[in-house]
C-alpha cells in the first residue's frame, strides 16, 4: 500500500517540478490492523499498512515524502503507539517517532545518500531526464549471457524434488472437469486420450470463459443440461473452434492446433520460445520411454515462471554481470503501459460495476489474461483474471446466473472466503510495483510461484500506469521480434 503527500522541487532550470522520496515504513511489533499517522498526513488521518508477505506480526507501507523532519506514530488495533527502537521524542501527540529524510543529488545514472534514521528504504521518483539509460552494449552483454545460460541449461532442472500433476480424461464431461479444476486450485490441465494412449490438449480457464459465453448465447447450441454429459472431446472438437472464431473481432478463421510440449532434454531456451510464440500460459513436459512415442510419460508442466526462477537463482550473486537488470522498468521497453493522451494504443481496464459478461469478452477480444479493475480516478482496486472464471464451478453457480447481471466485484467475491474482507489488499491477488522499480527485483516478484503479472501503480494514488507480466520480461530479455531493432540511448 502507498500513501503520499504533496511536494514541490525545483529542477535544473528552475522549474518547479515533484521531489517525492518512497519510504518504507516498518511495524515489527504484531497486530491485526496496523496504520501510520504523522505530520506528512496532518494528523488528521491514517494510512492502511499491509502485513509483509509470510510475516504476520510485520507491517509495511510506503509513503512519498518531502525532503526535512517529519513525526509519526502507529495505529495498533485502535490504540496510539510509537517504536521504541526507532528515534522519539515527545511531541504535540505524546511520543512519537521522526525521520530526517535528506534531499538526494538528481544525478542521471547514479546517486548516494547517507543512511536513514530509521528502518526504511527509499530511493527517488526521477522525473523522465534523470532516468538512467542503458547502451546498446550492455543491453547485448546482458541478453548475450541469458541467452546462454538457457542454452546450457535443459527442462530437467525444472522438476520439482516432489509434486502431483493432474491430467484429465477426454471423455470426461465438461462440468465435471471444471469442479475439479476449481477443487484443485489449478486453472489448466493437459488431457489424457486413452483410446490413442497420448496426451492430445489442454483444458484452460479460456475453455470455460468460452462455455459460459455460449451458455449465454441466445443462440447457443449447448444447453444447462448437456453439459452434463457433453464431453471435453466433444468441446474440443467443435464448440470452441465455433464460438473462438464468433467473437474474434475481425472474424479470422482459427485452426485446431496439436498439442504444444517439451522433452527434459529440451534446453530452456526452447522451452521459452515454444511458450511465447504459442501464446500458451504452460508446456508440458513429456518423456517417451519408448523410441515410437507410444508410451507417454508426464514430467511437469513448465511455465515461465519456472524458468525466470532458475534465471533469478543463477544470476542472482552476480547481477552486475548483467547490467540490464539495474536499469528502472519506465527506461525499457517492456510491458504495457497506459497511453498518453494523444495515443490511440488501448489498455484494457474495467470498473468494478461492470458486468462479468462485459469482462469475459473483454479477456476473449483483447487477447489479454487479466484486467485491472480501478476506481473512478483509476486507481487500482482489484484484478480479474481469467484463473477466476473457476471460481463459478463452486456450487454450480454458473448455472444460476445471468453473464450481463453478475458484477466482476460479485464475481471475485465468490472466490475469496467468506471471512475475509474484499479488496485489493486482500491476500496476494494484485501484485504491484513502481515505475522507478529496477527490473531485477521485478523479476524476483514474478519468480514467485503463482505471480503471472505485475501492475505498475503510481506511488501514493495508486493509479494504474501499467502491467508488466511474465512473457514481457522473457519478451525483452530473448530479444524477441518485437523488441529486435529498438534503440537505446
Amino acid at each position: 500500500m502507498f500513501g503520499s503527500v504533496p511536494d514541490r522541487g525545483h529542477d535544473s532550470s528552475g522549474i518547479s517540478v515533484p521531489v517525492l522520496i518512497p519510504c518504507t515504513f516498518l511495524w515489527r511489533n504484531g497486530g491485526r490492523s496496523v496504520a501510520l499517522c504523522g505530520t506528512f498526513t496532518r494528523w488528521s488521518g491514517s494510512i492502511p499498512m499491509s502485513p509483509v508477505e509470510g510475516r504476520d506480526d510485520v507491517f509495511q507501507v510506503v509513503c512519498n515524502l518531502t525532503p526535512g523532519n517529519h513525526q509519526y506514530k502507529f495505529c495498533v488495533d485502535g490504540v496510539w503507539r510509537h517504536d521504541e527502537s526507532q528515534p522519539f521524542i515527545t511531541g504535540d501527540y505524546g511520543l512519537v517517532n521522526t525521520i530526517l529524510i535528506r534531499e538526494p543529488d538528481m544525478i542521471p545514472s547514479t546517486y548516494s545518500h547517507q543512511p536513514p534514521d530509521m528502518d526504511v528504504d527509499y530511493d527517488v521518483v526521477m522525473p523522465p531526464e534523470a532516468v538512467p539509460r542503458i547502451s546498446v552494449t550492455d543491453l547485448e552483454v546482458s541478453r548475450h549471457r541469458i541467452s546462454l545460460f538457457l542454452s546450457t541449461h535443459n527442462a530437467y532442472e525444472l522438476l520439482p524434488e516432489s509434486g502431483k500433476i493432474i491430467a484429465l480424461d477426454v471423455n470426461l464431461p465438461v462440468k465435471q472437469a471444471f469442479h475439479i479444476l476449481y477443487e484443485q486450485g489449478i486453472s489448466v490441465a493437459p488431457l489424457w486420450d486413452f483410446c490413442k494412449g497420448q496426451f492430445v490438449g489442454v483444458l484452460s480457464a479460456l475453455d470455460f470463459i468460452l462455455i459460459l459465453k455460449e451458455l449465454g448465447s441466445h443462440g447457443s447450441n449447448l444447453t444447462e443440461e448437456e453439459l452434463e454429459t457433453h464431453t471435453i472431446a466433444a468441446w474440443k472438437e467443435g464448440g470452441k473452434l465455433h464460438l473462438t472464431r464468433t467473437m474474434d473481432g475481425n472474424g479470422a478463421s482459427f485452426s485446431r492446433r496439436h498439442l504444444v510440449h517439451a522433452g527434459p532434454n529440451d534446453c530452456l531456451k526452447d522451452v521459452a520460445l515454444k511458450i511465447l510464440q504459442n501464446k500458451v500460459a504452460t508446456v508440458p513436459i513429456i518423456h517417451f520411454s519408448s523410441q515410437d512415442g507410444s508410451v507417454p510419460q508426464l514430467l511437469h508442466l513448465a511455465s515461465l515462471s519456472g524458468i525466470l526462477k532458475c534465471i533469478y537463482r543463477y544470476f542472482r550473486h552476480s547481477s552486475s554481470s548483467l547490467p540490464v537488470l539495474q536499469q528502472p522498468i519506465c527506461s525499457i521497453p517492456c510491458g504495457t503501459w497506459v497511453p498518453k493522451i494523444g495515443d490511440s494504443k488501448p489498455f484494457a481496464m474495467l470498473r468494478p460495476n461492470a458486468s462479468l459478461s462485459a469482462a469475459l469478452a473483454l479477456l476473449v477480444q483483447a487477447g489479454v489474461s487479466s484486467i485491472p479493475i480501478v476506481d473512478d480516478n483509476g486507481s487500482l482496486l482489484d484484478i480479474y483474471s481469467r484463473s477466476d472464471i473457476t471460481a463459478l464451478a463452486k456450487d454450480k453457480v454458473y448455472a444460476q446466473i445471468r453473464l450481463d447481471e453478475m458484477s466482476i466485484l460479485e464475481a471475485l467475491r465468490l472466490g475469496q472466503d467468506a471471512n475475509s474482507p474484499h479488496g485489493v489488499f486482500n491476500g496476494q491477488r494484485c501484485q504491484m510495483c513502481l515505475r522507478s522499480d529496477p527490473l531485477h527485483e521485478v523479476m524476483k516478484r514474478l519468480a514467485n510461484p503463482g505471480v503471472r503479472r505485475l501492475i505498475i501503480v503510481e506511488a501514493g494514488s495508486n493509479r494504474v500506469e501499467g502491467i508488466i507480466s511474465l512473457s514481457d520480461v522473457f519478451k525483452f530479455l530473448l530479444g524477441y521480434p518485437e523488441f529486435v531493432g529498438h534503440h537505446f540511448t
